[in-house]
């Protein structure tokens, strides 16, 4: 027992050490951003092997359009040391994500919902604000420390072998995921939202898109369950927490060609 419990000030000072870029906040990060970049290309392999890349030329040139002047404004804030690509991939899925080390993908199906670049600009700030804030680490690393939690509570209270130990495994997982994984799930989600406004607002997009592009979102899914079910925040919550951020842009200089300035 006593050598788990000598593990637990080592995971503490990573804790420590480990600072999200943007909101200065500590994070748990136990792998390092080679292997974070290694993990996104495994992972890109993988998509491109089983979705269909979409060859829709106004799709494609809209993504990279888009794409391009957000990673631009993170290279410039944030130097982080990416590869970007990016991707529209053919389903009926309103979704976009970026990869660890810059791999962008978009759906179709978001392209269909979205206005104008703006809006794409809204959802594509957020999705590279993850990758930027290592967000994807956090959780595998979370998921680490919670693994060797469950371990080490599980020794301590001497269940192995014993009938009940399936009621354990069910209230830990329980416990961890709605106390814990969730929480801090929607905590991303806010960040990115907060990061992505800041990248497409210096990209010289209008932020104001981006509660335009969620009110379109809310109306496209009425049915959403309770946020503390759920790893994202309720559509309103989002859209309310997107007015306070915009409102803290305002002070923020940017340098727009003159087609590019927006209100």
């Amino acid at each position: 027992m006593r050598k788990y419990l000598l593990i637990i000030p080592l995971l503490l000072f990573f804790v420590a050490c480990a600072k999200n870029p943007y909101t200065n906040r500590s994070q748990l990060i136990l792998i390092s951003p080679a292997q974070e970049v290694q993990m996104g290309l495994q992972a890109r392999n993988e998509i491109l092997k089983k979705a269909k890349v979409s060859r829709d030329p106004r799709y494609n040139a809209m993504v990279k359009r888009v794409a391009s002047r957000i990673a631009a404004v993170a290279e410039a804030e944030f130097h982080p040391n990416f590869q970007w690509e990016f991707y529209v991939l053919e389903s009926p899925q309103v979704n976009a994500f970026c990869l660890p080390g810059g791999k962008i993908f978009v759906y179709t199906g978001l392209l269909k919902l979205v206005q104008n670049d703006d809006q794409l600009a809204a959802v594509i700030g957020h999705e590279v604000a993850h990758a930027i804030l290592r967000h994807g680490s956090e959780r595998v690393s979370m998921a680490m420390v919670g693994n060797l939690g469950k371990e080490l509570l599980a020794r301590g209270l001497q269940i192995s072998g014993k009938s009940w130990g399936p009621l354990f495994d069910l209230a830990y997982g329980v416990g961890t995921q709605y106390g814990i994984i969730y929480p801090y799930s929607r905590k991303f989600e806010y960040e990115a939202d907060q990061l992505g406004l800041y990248l497409m607002y210096k990209a010289c997009y209008d932020p104001q898109e981006a509660i335009r592009f969620w009110e379109r979102m809310r109306q496209a899914n009425r049915q959403q369950i309770p946020e503390f079910l759920s790893t994202h925040p309720a559509d309103i919550n989002r859209i309310r927490a997107l007015q306070r951020y915009i409102a803290q842009l305002r002070s923020i200089p940017r340098n727009c060609p003159l087609q590019r300035r927006v209100q």
